[in-house]
């Protein structure tokens, strides 16, 4: 008895030296890569080996399994099951994120598919239209402002980043499932789920095996996308290194002019003109004999006009630019007369 006593204060700071001897090294790895989103690469893809080869020697085949003996319809009320209790969660992060019209949606879910649906068995729920969300506490933190942070990859568990593996933790704490007092059936819960929901992935797998030239960095890419368009449900803004456009000055989107070398031009017409729309085209109109105050008079009628009807055809919107030298070249021929 002593000498295991006195064995395991040795065993815990041999395991102390090693990590403190490790993570240095992994992060020292990790700032080789240039990849803003993944600085510890080296690192995350030598644990994503590690979770492929487990996955492929135990997880996948006692899912392929599971799959195999279970009818569909048992799989799918076991997922629903799980589902029922994820939605407790869900609620309680739709109220941390202020949307307190989908938390008591998610709280009607669980009070109708626990009762009418027999323990969550049947999503009966769903069927009278309460909509099913997906939140967590790591959406919770994104949905405050927290950035995600790098990009990590956890033993087993896979792909996650800073911010979520903080919010992973605070799940584990919140979900019922861990406040069953019996460690056996506690431990199976979660080894059931993490089997359902492996078994509801085996397709999206062997998509990844055939379509992926690198699996780690399309999981990895995958990974990051879902999260940033779950926590801005479905509407993430557009980041600043993402190639997106400049925004289109005022101008560009002002109402469009009758004169065709107007940036504007094409389109309906205020009567209103601005300082930055004076074109040659306008300047050409306007640009008259003295003699000729009436023709100018006409043209700067014409340059500020009312908006038509939507009666008027489309030809009206044009200027015809050939009216004003046969009208100029009239009235220079009827001059000379006239002395």
């Amino acid at each position: 008895m002593p000498p295991y006593s006195e064995a395991r204060p040795i065993s815990r700071s041999l395991k102390s030296l090693l990590l403190s001897l490790l993570l240095p090294l992994a992060l020292l790895g990790g700032c080789a890569t240039n990849s803003p989103r993944d600085p510890l690469e080296p690192m995350n893809r030598a644990i994503y080996s590690f979770n492929d080869g487990v996955d492929t020697a135990i997880i996948r085949p006692v899912a392929e399994g599971y799959r195999a003996v279970l009818p569909a319809a048992v799989r799918t009320g076991v997922s629903n099951v799980f589902a029922n209790v994820n939605d407790v969660l869900i609620a309680l992060n739709n109220l941390l994120q202020g949307k307190v019209v989908n938390a008591v949606s998610d709280v009607g879910r669980v009070l109708v598919n626990t009762t009418v649906g027999v323990g969550g068995i049947f999503d009966v729920a769903t069927n009278i239209g309460l909509e099913k969300h997906n939140e967590d506490f790591g959406q919770t933190l994104g949905w405050w402002g927290i950035g995600d942070g790098p990009y990590l990859v956890i033993p087993i568990l896979g792909p996650s980043n800073l911010r979520d593996t903080v919010g992973r933790a605070v799940d584990y704490r919140t979900d019922p499932i861990t406040y069953v007092r019996s460690m056996r059936l506690r431990n199976g819960l979660w080894g059931l789920r993490a089997l359902s929901q492996r078994a509801d992935l085996l397709d999206t797998s062997k998509i990844l095996e055939t379509a992926a030239l690198d699996q780690y960095e399309f999981v990895r890419d995958a990974y990051l996308q879902r999260r940033r368009n779950l926590v801005y449900d479905g509407a993430p803004p557009r980041e600043k290194d993402d190639g997106a456009a400049i925004e289109a000055p005022a101008r560009a989107r002002a109402p469009r002019s009758p004169f065709p070398d107007a940036p504007e031009a094409g389109g309906t017409l205020l009567n209103t003109t601005r300082a930055d729309d004076w074109t040659p085209a306008r300047s050409a109109a306007l640009e008259v004999p003295e003699a000729n105050l009436p023709i100018r008079a006409a043209a700067e009628q014409q340059a500020v006009v009312t908006m038509p009807s939507e009666a008027a055809p489309a030809a009206q919107l044009v200027e015809p630019k050939a009216e004003a030298p046969f009208q100029l070249q009239a009235v220079e021929q009827e001059t000379p007369a006239d002395d």
